[in-house]
């Protein structure tokens, strides 16, 4: 997809990608081998802090998803980064998601479209991809959702 038609899609939906945020930990945002990109989890936030919770407990099923959703633009920001145009974007091959869940809660594979969702409608059949969906007891800082993801990129 081209990078005029990617910016058009954003906009469209109200979508101004935030720059890379700053690594809580001993990390890289991103780390590319080839082709291919790797991008570290991203957690959840809302309004600039953790969005914290807990599926199956105090957070339900669509806010999960509107969890996943906020993850993939800050993917989609670090991508950018990462390949200085999302034009250049051939694929994203896998979406790993962890949801931190109740052991009861079986909706990880909804909360994560969230997030697959958002990554197609803005790079076409380039945003389709594998994927993986966890439930896990926690995630870090409480947050409801993180989520890493591996792209095939241009040389």
């Amino acid at each position: 997809m081209s990078s005029s038609a990617i910016q058009a899609k954003l906009a469209e939906l109200g979508i101004t990608l935030p720059p890379v945020a700053t690594p809580a930990a001993a990390y890289l945002p991103f780390m590319r081998t080839g082709n291919l990109v790797f991008l570290s989890g991203h957690i959840a936030k809302k309004d600039g802090k953790v969005w914290v919770g807990q599926l199956g407990r105090d957070t339900d099923t669509a806010t999960g998803q509107a969890a996943a959703r906020a993850v993939a633009i800050d993917l989609l920001g670090t991508l950018q980064a990462a390949t200085g145009d999302l034009g250049k974007v051939v694929r994203i091959v896998k979406v790993m998601s962890l949801v931190n869940s109740t052991p009861d809660y079986t909706e990880q594979h909804l909360v994560t479209n969230g997030c697959s969702d958002l990554l197609a409608a803005v790079l076409g059949d380039a945003g389709k991809h594998a994927r993986s969906a966890f439930g896990v007891a926690q995630v870090p800082l409480g947050a409801c959702v993180e989520i890493e993801l591996i792209a095939e990129v241009q040389g």
